[in-house]
């Protein structure tokens, strides 16, 4: 049994930003199905799209833009499961 590992995407609800978040959450759950416990979805506002595994954030819309799934993907990997392939994605 792995370790418990919690990923929160927390979205903008003003911006309407819930069908990005819901789709990369569905990518996550679907690379990670062994990996996570939990997958949160955190409405927000302000504009706020920050990605947190086990409460350390990996990717902030402000810093870093909009995420393409393969870099959270990776980022997410690096923490919950170093050395997972990521299959076609790691191309």
């Amino acid at each position: 049994m792995t370790a418990p590992h919690r990923v929160q995407i927390e979205y903008c609800t003003q911006c309407r930003w819930l069908p990005r978040a819901a789709w990369l959450a569905q990518e996550l759950l679907t690379t990670f199905e062994q990996e996570l416990t939990e997958l949160a979805l955190t409405p927000g506002t302000g504009g706020v799209f920050v990605v947190r595994v086990d409460d350390e954030v990996v990717w902030d819309r402000r810093e870093q833009g909009f995420p393409e799934p393969t870099a959270v993907k990776r980022l997410v990997r690096d923490r919950v499961a170093p050395g997972k392939s990521l299959g076609h994605s790691e191309r």
